[in-house]
């Protein structure tokens, strides 16, 4: 069983937003989550502010071996956020 941690859409039509949230690898895009880590909000105009997330968790994730999808991990990159 792989687990990922990924982007869920929500919001509505022009006016997305995401949860970024731990998924067991087999689960569509916007099925049931283990864990909810945070949200990702493209339309806020602050890098530092697009990203709210719990990095405790985050790193606890990490240890057990998640692995972050390509676009979050650009995501984070962009938004300063550690991954390590």
């Amino acid at each position: 069983m792989a687990v990922r941690i990924r982007l869920t859409r929500m919001g509505r039509k022009n006016l997305p937003f995401h949860r970024i949230a731990v998924f067991d690898g087999r689960t569509r895009r916007d099925g049931m989550y283990l864990e909810k880590l945070g949200t990702y909000d493209p339309k806020q105009k602050d890098d530092l502010k697009k990203v709210v997330i719990n990095k405790e968790r985050l790193t606890y994730w990490l240890s057990k071996g998640a692995l972050l999808t390509d676009s979050l991990g650009c995501i984070f990159k962009k938004c300063k956020v550690a991954t390590k």
